[in-house]
């Protein structure tokens, strides 16, 4: 029986080259390489770098982003360490430690300055990289995502860890995730899940190490930004409500904007793509001569 996850992986690989975006792998140092999809061709279009969650890497992601913002946007889409084609031989899990490759990634590549888009894990390693090096950050823009993970976040769902819920490992633990990442909830047989399981959920020893090291004690304390930084919010977020956002949009400061997506969930960018697309342009836009 053909693997369906895989069946769609190829095609959202098939959008993505389809917008000049090609598949490319930049060793940061000896045992570490991130695999990238990035612009065939180099032009001086802003960059943006576009950062995955925990259950999926970067084309399965964002695929349905590319061909929005590659008409005026260099794009750049890495798999995280631990996910697609990216590996470290490395110790280090932080999320500090994924922002460290990813800038390195970039510098290598030969930009100097982008905008990082998080969506959940992606967002604690673009407020990392914001915090880290504020000098290549023009602004930030952050879906579904706290700067710092805690345990109060992931024990809303009864569960003692975030494994639990965050690295499934039967059909019915993906079932859980599938529905409290969703707005609308959809019924799937128990196959392709299966499939998904097994090609989207490798690693797992490392990713387990990266998420214990994601969740802090103490999450009420974190970096000031001096960057703009815009929430771009599913208004149906089982993982963190709108009001947490609205609450979380104070607390970063008068430099921080909000939008809050109608009819999504935690998967906001996928649920609501042509929505999505068209805000984040909008902000993209009023940075780009900053």
């Amino acid at each position: 029986m053909v693997n369906l996850v895989v069946a769609l992986r190829s095609s959202m690989c098939m959008i993505v080259k389809s917008a000049g975006i090609v598949p490319y792998t930049v060793e940061t140092e000896p045992g570490t390489n991130i695999h990238f999809w990035l612009p065939k061709k180099t032009t001086d279009k802003p960059a943006v770098l576009l950062i995955h969650g925990f259950a999926g890497d970067g084309v399965m992601t964002w695929a349905l982003q590319v061909r929005s913002l590659s008409k005026r946007y260099s794009v750049y889409i890495p798999d995280l360490l631990f996910f697609g084609k990216s590996y470290t031989d490395k110790p280090d899990r932080s999320p500090e430690f994924q922002a460290e490759c990813l800038v390195k990634a970039m510098r290598i590549l030969g930009v100097k300055t982008f905008v990082p888009v998080g969506f959940s894990y992606g967002g604690v390693v673009a407020f990392k990289i914001a915090e880290l090096h504020g000098d290549m950050v023009k602004a930030l823009v952050v879906s579904g995502s706290p700067p710092v993970m805690t345990d109060s976040n992931v024990n809303r769902f009864g569960f003692s860890s975030i494994s639990d819920v965050l690295l499934p490992k039967t059909v019915n633990g993906l079932k859980f995730l599938l529905s409290v990442a969703m707005h609308k909830r959809i019924w799937l047989p128990s196959w392709p899940l299966k499939d998904y399981l097994k090609t989207m959920f490798t690693n797992r020893k490392e990713r387990a190490e990266l998420l214990e090291a994601l969740v802090l004690s103490d999450g009420n304390t974190f970096a000031s930004f001096p960057q703009k930084i815009h929430l771009l919010w599913g208004e149906n977020d089982q993982f963190f409500s709108h009001e947490f956002a609205k609450d979380l949009r104070i607390k970063l400061g008068e430099m921080t904007s909000m939008e809050i997506i109608k009819n999504g969930g935690h998967l906001v960018q996928l649920e609501r793509p042509f929505v999505y697309n068209k805000l984040l342009n909008k902000f993209l836009a009023s940075v780009e001569n900053l």
